[in-house]
């Protein structure tokens, strides 16, 4: 059964941080890095332009020095803070009471509660006490789409139901300059902090998006390309030399699921513009195409599992024709693939 998406809902939080101010950071914190010079040259060359902290880039929880349980604490509070906001405006941007809602789904790879963002959610937004939930946590950049993929499962097998999907990431709390990794340099500058949200029905609220079809893909042998890590410090991203093909390793089960079908609009996760050039020319499509990704690449940052929800609301502003078929694709740590397949509605 297909299931229809509402126009997600994108919150930024207060702190703009441009990329020169994240220079200047790195620069004053490790002046003498062996290989400064390549991970300044890395950070130019990565694609964003400004992004958006939950927290004063010089606060103890960003580029200070507070622990793990500061940093854990303030990440979730803050993505709580996000997630509720994102909830709120998806919910009415849908036409919809918070009573109206039957099923929540969340993710969420930064901060820890118990319990989890999901229940929360239902305490802060008011929602029924019998909401089904299912919330998802370490999915981070995947999350947005296997997000929907959830959504679509629960609407097949129950269609009256309105499920609302929201994922909220404070990124900012791996922004820790007591780890010197190349990589960590890099992710300095290339994450950020959002909250997107939006509500899954079998019947369409409103034009957008028709979920058709799905698909979820583990990439053989590539667990240590992408990986989280927590210690005493706080949480950190690694990553080792074979991530950066790692998506386009993944291309080929996705144009297996694909078949002949023609590909007119993609939504492709933001991490950098190598993997939005390589996936849209994989699936027949040119930089031109692909320019929201690179859009909120440049402003945003990578949003992990928001990005691709920030991606899908551009495409509102400049919607495909009535009929175009669309891809939403993610990659998260693993490596794993989450894309979905979809027609666009009037």
């Amino acid at each position: 059964m297909p299931a229809h998406v509402t126009a997600p809902q994108v919150v930024l939080p207060a702190h703009k941080v441009a990329t020169a101010e994240i220079v200047d950071d790195i620069r004053s914190r490790h002046h003498d890095h062996p290989r400064l010079p390549v991970i300044l040259r890395a950070i130019g060359n990565c694609g964003v332009e400004t992004r958006h902290f939950t927290r004063p880039l010089q606060s103890p929880t960003v580029a200070g020095d507070a622990d793990v349980h500061a940093r854990t604490q303030a990440a979730f509070d803050d993505a709580l803070t996000m997630a509720t906001e994102a909830a709120t405006q998806a919910i009415t941007a849908a036409g919809l009471l918070p009573g109206d809602i039957d099923a929540v789904i969340t993710s969420h790879a930064t901060g820890w509660a118990v319990p989890n963002l999901d229940v929360h959610l239902i305490a802060a937004l008011n929602l029924p006490p019998t909401t089904r939930r299912l919330p998802m946590t370490t999915l981070a950049c995947a999350g947005g789409v296997h997000s929907l993929i959830r959504a679509h499962d629960h609407v097949t097998a129950r269609p009256t139901d309105r499920v609302l999907v929201v994922v909220t990431e404070a990124l900012s709390t791996s922004y820790n300059h007591a780890d010197e990794s190349v990589p960590s340099m890099i992710y300095k500058a290339l994450f950020a902090d959002s909250a997107a949200a939006t509500v899954v029905t079998a019947e369409p609220l409103q034009p957008g998006l028709r979920i058709d079809d799905s698909l979820e893909y583990w990439l053989p042998e590539s667990l240590d390309r992408y990986r989280g890590r927590l210690d005493a410090t706080g949480m950190h991203f690694d990553s080792d030399r074979r991530a950066p093909a790692a998506a386009s390793h993944a291309m080929p089960a996705v144009l297996q699921w694909l078949g002949d079908r023609i590909i007119d609009w993609a939504a492709i996760h933001p991490g950098s513009p190598s993997i939005i050039h390589n996936v849209a020319e994989t699936v027949g499509l040119d930089d031109l195409d692909a320019h929201h990704s690179y859009a909120s690449l440049a402003e945003n940052g990578n949003l992990g599992g928001a990005s691709v929800l920030d991606v899908l609301a551009r495409t509102h502003t400049t919607p495909p024709a009535p009929g175009a078929e669309g891809l939403l694709v993610a990659f998260g740590p693993g490596f794993t693939t989450a894309a979905l397949r979809g027609t666009w509605t009037a």
